[in-house]
Order: C-alpha cells, then sequence, then structure tokens
C-alpha cells in the first residue's frame, strides 16, 4: 500500500479542461464539472444513510465506458484467457471482468506511465457524483430504469438468471459497452452491466458534509453501479417491517463491496484521469490479547436441564436492519468461557440482504446479549457459516459468500480472532472460486492426528452429499480431500469421497474413525452413516438407526470427553419414558447417546416440556411459532452444538438454546428445568 502512495505521489496536479479527450488505447475520457451534491437517499438501504453534502472540488475526466478487454489486454495480455468465463465479456468490447481490486490499480498506473498523465480508480464520491450527473432520482434517468439498462434482466427478477450463479446461462448477454444512453455527461453503462471498482474502503456514512471524500482503511472495496444479473428492484411491501425489504441495487446511491482479490465475472471498472489520492493506511495497530479473564464454570454430576433459551433479541439500535427469517445458527466456547452465536438473518434466504449476525452469553449468565452484526458483504448473500474455538487462543470465522445472490456458487473466507472474537483478522479466500462444495456446515473438529476439518454441503439440492475441507497446519493452508471425485453411490456398503446427504456433521470416535450423518439420500426412510477410517479421505455408506429428516431441519453431533457421542434431531414418532416412569409418545426435536463409538444409539430423549406446561415459543427459522407441550418439541430447525467446559451440552436450533448434561440424558426421572 505505501508503494502505491509514493507512486500516486511522482504525478503534477492536474488542470482538466471542460473537453472530451480520447488517449492512446482509445479511451474516450469526458469531463466531469467540480460540484457539489446530496450523497445517499433516505430512501435506500441502511447504509446508504444518513445523506449528507459532498463537494467534489476539483474537475476532472472519467472513461465513457468500463474498461474493456482489448484496453486490458494491452496491459495483461495473458488475461485473454479468461474470456467467456461463465458465459460473459467474449469480445474486444466488452467490460473486461475477473480483475481484482489490485489488478485495477495495476492497469491504472501502467496506464498512467504509458500517458505521462494520473489515472486512478474513481472515489466512491467521484463515482456517484458522474453516475447522478446532476439528477436527484433513483437513476440518473429519473425514478426508474428503462428496461435497456437491465441487461439479461428486463424485469428485475432476483438475479437475472438461474440464481446468479456460475452454471451456464440460457443464452450469453451482449455487454458490449456503451450500447446504453449516455447520462447527461456523456457517461455509459453506470446502471448496470457490470459492477464497477471504486478506490475506496468500504464504511459507514458519515453524517457530516465532506469535501473529496475517501476511505482508506477496511475490510472490502466498494463496487457501484451493479451488474447484467443484478435485479433492479427489490421492493417487499408488508405490514411487519422485520417482513418489508426496499433496495434498488442499480440505483446511483448503491453500495455494494467485494474483497479486494476477489476476481468474479460480475465486477469490472473504469478509470478516471484525476488528481493523486495518497492511498497508503496508518499502521496497524496491534489486536488486545484479551477482554476478559477466563471464567472456570463449575461441574454439576446432578441431572441438568434448561430451556429452550432464545438466544435472538431484536436490538435496540435505530435503523438496524434486522428482518423476519433468522437460519443456519453456529456456536462455540470462546477461549474466555463465554459462547458465542452466529447466524444469518434476511428476508429471502437467496437475496442479498442477507447478513449475519451474533449474540454472545457471558461465562456465568443465563441470558443472551442483542443482536449485532457479525459479518456482511455488502450486497453479497454469505450463505453457511462457523464459528469454532481451539479452547486455547484462536477462534475461527469460516463461510461461504456468494457472488451476488444465493447459496448455489460459493467461495470460502476464513477469519480469526485472538481475543474471544472482540476483533477479527482481515478475511482471507479459503476458495475464492464461485462454486457448489462451499457451503459451509456448523462443525469443525480438530482430530487425534492434528487435522483440522469442517463440512460443506456438496450439493446446493436438499440431497447430494458433503465434503470435507481439511488443514494439516492449523488453518494456514487447506485442501478437499474430494477435489475431482465423482459422486459416489449413496448405498449400504458402498465407499466414496464424499459424505452422504447434506448438512452433515462429523466428529471422530474414541477409536480414531470419523463419522457423520447428513440430511437426504437416506436408506429405507433412515439418516445414512458415513464412517472414514482414513481422515476424510473416503467414506463407507451404512444404514443408521434415525429416521430421515427433511426441508429446514439439520442435524448436529458432539463428542464428549469420555468419548461418548451426543447426537440431536428430528423425529415424527418417538417413544421415551416420562419424569414418573411413564412410557409415552412424542414428536420433534430429541437427543441421543452413544457409548460405543457411534454403532448404537440406545439412549434417546425428546426434548419436550413437562406435563401442564404448555407453551407457544418463537424459534424462528422456518416454523417461528410452535407449541411446546409434553408431546411435541420443537419440529424444525438447523441445528449446532458445542460442549463447553462445564460439562454441558448447549444445543442451539434456528432460534433457541438447549442446555443439558450427559447426567440428564442417562437419567429418565429427570424433569425439564424451568427457563
Amino acid at each position: 500500500m505505501m508503494m502505491r502512495g509514493l507512486f500516486l505521489l511522482f504525478f503534477p496536479l492536474l488542470s482538466i479542461a471542460q473537453t472530451v479527450r480520447k488517449n492512446s488505447i482509445g479511451m474516450q475520457l469526458m469531463p466531469i464539472p467540480a460540484g457539489s451534491f446530496q450523497m445517499g437517499s433516505s430512501a435506500g438501504e441502511y447504509d446508504e444513510q444518513p445523506v449528507h453534502p459532498v463537494k467534489i472540488s476539483r474537475p476532472f475526466r472519467m472513461s465513457s465506458t468500463e474498461v474493456t478487454n482489448a484496453q486490458y489486454e494491452l496491459f495483461r495480455p495473458e488475461h485473454r484467457i479468461l474470456r467467456g468465463m461463465q458465459r460473459t465479456s467474449f469480445r474486444d468490447d466488452d467490460p473486461v471482468v475477473f480483475v481484482s481490486w489490485d489488478d485495477a490499480l495495476a492497469f491504472c498506473q501502467w496506464l498512467s506511465k504509458k500517458e505521462g498523465r494520473h489515472y486512478r480508480l474513481p472515489t466512491e464520491a467521484e463515482w456517484e457524483y458522474a453516475c447522478r450527473a446532476g439528477s436527484t432520482g433513483f437513476y440518473h434517468t429519473g425514478d426508474s430504469l428503462p428496461a435497456v439498462y437491465r441487461k439479461y434482466n428486463p424485469h428485475g427478477h432476483a438475479g437475472g438468471f438461474s440464481w446468479a450463479t456460475p452454471m451456464d446461462l440460457p443464452e450469453a448477454p451482449d455487454l458490449r459497452v456503451g450500447q446504453t444512453p449516455a447520462n447527461a455527461w456523456g457517461v455509459h453503462d453506470m446502471h448496470g452491466n457490470v459492477e464497477e471498482w471504486c478506490l475506496d474502503a468500504y464504511a459507514p456514512y458519515p453524517a457530516l458534509a465532506q469535501v473529496d471524500p475517501v476511505i482508506r482503511n477496511g475490510s472490502f472495496r466498494v463496487t457501484r453501479g451493479g451488474s447484467h444479473t443484478t435485479e433492479a428492484d427489490a421492493l417487499i411491501e408488508h405490514a411487519d417491517p422485520m417482513r418489508r425489504l426496499q433496495a434498488r441495487y442499480l440505483s446511483s446511491s448503491n453500495r455494494m463491496a467485494a474483497l479486494p482479490a476477489d476476481r468474479n465475472w460480475l465486477i469490472g471498472f473504469r478509470v478516471v484521469e484525476a488528481d493523486p489520492v495518497p492511498m497508503s493506511l496508518p499502521a496497524a495497530r496491534p489486536l488486545p490479547v484479551s477482554h476478559q479473564q477466563k471464567i472456570v464454570p463449575k461441574t454439576t454430576a446432578a441431572a441438568y436441564f434448561s430451556g429452550p433459551i432464545p438466544f435472538i433479541r431484536k436490538p435496540a439500535q435505530p435503523g438496524f436492519p434486522f428482518y423476519y427469517h433468522h437460519h443456519q445458527p453456529a456456536v462455540t466456547e470462546l477461549p474466555n468461557g463465554d459462547l458465542l452465536a452466529i447466524w444469518y438473518n434476511t428476508v429471502r434466504e437467496s437475496g442479498r440482504e442477507l447478513q449475519q449476525l451474533c449474540a454472545r452469553k457471558k461465562a456465568g449468565s443465563d441470558r443472551w446479549s442483542e443482536a449485532s452484526l457479525f459479518f456482511d458483504v455488502p450486497d453479497r448473500n454469505e450463505h453457511g457459516s462457523l464459528v469454532w474455538s481451539n479452547g486455547r487462543d484462536t477462534v475461527f470465522h469460516i463461510s461461504g459468500i456468494s457472488a451476488g445472490n444465493t447459496w448455489y456458487a460459493l467461495a470460502l473466507i476464513m477469519r480469526f480472532s485472538t481475543d474471544n472474537g472482540y476483533h477479527w483478522s482481515e478475511p482471507v479466500f479459503i476458495d475464492p472460486n464461485y462454486r457448489f462444495q462451499n457451503q459451509v456446515v456448523a462443525s469443525m473438529i480438530r482430530t487425534s492426528s492434528g487435522q483440522l476439518l469442517f463440512s460443506c454441503d456438496a450439493s446446493p439440492e436438499s440431497w447430494g452429499g458433503t465434503v470435507v475441507w481439511s488443514s494439516p497446519d492449523h488453518g494456514k493452508t487447506w485442501y478437499k480431500p474430494a477435489e475431482g471425485k465423482r459422486k459416489p453411490v449413496f448405498a449400504e456398503g458402498q465407499t466414496g469421497a464424499w459424505i452422504a446427504g447434506i448438512h452433515a456433521p462429523i466428529t471422530e470416535t474414541a477409536d480414531g474413525k470419523l463419522i457423520a450423518f447428513g440430511r437426504g439420500d437416506n436408506i429405507e426412510g433412515h439418516q445414512i452413516r458415513s464412517t472414514s477410517t482414513d481422515g476424510g479421505q473416503s467414506w463407507t455408506y451404512t444404514k443408521s438407526p434415525f429416521p430421515a429428516i427433511g426441508s429446514g431441519q439439520r442435524s448436529t453431533m458432539q463428542r464428549l470427553p469420555n468419548g461418548h457421542i451426543i447426537f440431536a434431531s428430528f423425529a415424527k414418532d418417538l417413544t421415551y419414558r416420562d419424569a414418573e416412569g411413564r412410557e409415552r409418545k412424542a414428536s420433534g426435536l430429541y437427543v441421543a447417546l452413544s457409548t460405543d463409538n457411534g454403532q448404537t444409539f440406545p439412549v434417546i430423549r425428546p426434548l419436550v416440556n413437562d406435563p401442564g406446561k404448555a407453551q407457544e415459543l418463537d424459534a424462528w427459522g422456518w416454523q417461528h411459532t410452535f407449541n411446546w407441550t409434553d408431546s411435541t418439541a420443537e419440529p424444525k430447525g438447523y441445528l449446532c452444538s458445542t460442549l463447553s467446559s462445564d460439562g454441558m451440552i448447549h444445543v442451539l436450533s434456528s432460534g433457541l438454546e438447549y442446555v443439558f448434561n450427559e447426567a440428564w440424558l442417562l437419567n429418565p426421572t429427570s424433569k425439564v428445568g424451568e427457563r
């Protein structure tokens, strides 16, 4: 970064004449006058607010179109091999894509040397100012966007094609630059076509007037304008504000962002000929070691159960985007004894508004904090995630990220914290390729050989298997044993490189085997048990004792220090004995215990209420409210779990926490604890 700043300072300040100029590689550079405007939108998403006055103090020139393949390949001829990937950007005059933010900066430096003039990316404020060209509506065309700007998405449908993934398109979109009408300042393609990198890092807007603003420090870099498959509008009206969504993803004020290392088929860039902006960053401050001393909780040998305890509490912060659908949680005990839970929150599971929230339960407390923002790549769908502590000094966060909307094709990122989840490292890619097999399951373990393992769905459907990612060096490098392997036949006695069923939690047994239980790919109406004796390189499939689960359901599993295995899932018909020893029937969430390395699970208890204490509870996720009675437990939810240092097992569904110990499972006459 320091070298970039020094390079930019070599060029003198520019005096931009108010004339169109064409440079040596055919770029038409349009004069943009100095001036002022209102940045943001009071009717936009939360990150477009507050609206604030911005002054652009000096004129500049902006390329009338995005940088094309032909222009970029004068700088990097080898980039030509990427033309047409994902059936986009074939022609010389199509915008170049599969370029990172650093690639775009390098092109600007090359062009500056070649021309003897200063080129750079536009700041976010310059981009919006030039896009508006004096307009004040949602678009430079007014408050509506004509269909001609919605390339391959004329009706504004979500994604524009099947889930906005890199699957083959029925036909390739025509992305040739300069085909849509220019704005009042002669600039084309600022609504749609491809997203465009800006110079700025992404950060909240200040509530004050600014002059030539630029944000230098942040995890993500801003992109603007949307792409050929970006839905123009997401307008969902509902009486419940948690179900209401209003986003105009192609508007002049809409803000997107991406990791600076991201290269995908939706993002390109354009350049400005303008005064330099020093981009050297301040030295990073070291993270504090700890924010809280380790609290050693007391263990109890007595049977214990508590719950359901809500872990999702609406934040009091006004304007915080808190929606009705909460799903796919993950939980871990932090090194200081706190519990940290994360989950995603959205209106639409496939929507760009999806974000990851978190809550903390302090050691010794029985109440979770209000929800707060945990991780969000603006206007990208972050689907599937986990948090896992090594129990000593490091907490991992691993997540899928979509290039746009939906969970179908995801890249994989990782962050870590060394201060109990209060600060996190910059996210880095485990896998930068947007593809199947990257939807993270909330299950991560360290094996007896020191390998770190976590699982991801092998398919975006409700069946199709789970794959394992493995690290031999505590997360520094990762590989996937199933890479390049064919989908197995999920049948009794067969073997393959994938786990049977999606959403599969994994654990290591006391005798060194790995076992997993997925959803779908069932045998005779039962979940398949997948077993590996070679560290997850291959798996053998057998029928498990557990009934098959379906939509809106995910199992979880934990190994206890004594080697016993806890398994939690859902069933429609269970027989059990209540606290008085009577045989009863129940349905819904249950917990099972194995004392023989997962071969059998003779102890099964449904998590039902005590007789006479029926309650209606909100479990968020798919079912929202349900009746918790002595015969009906929670019917659905994506389960996750962790074992705390006091010997308690914490099972979280999509909105509720259940806390119990092994003694409670083994004592059929023990009652459900009070909330």
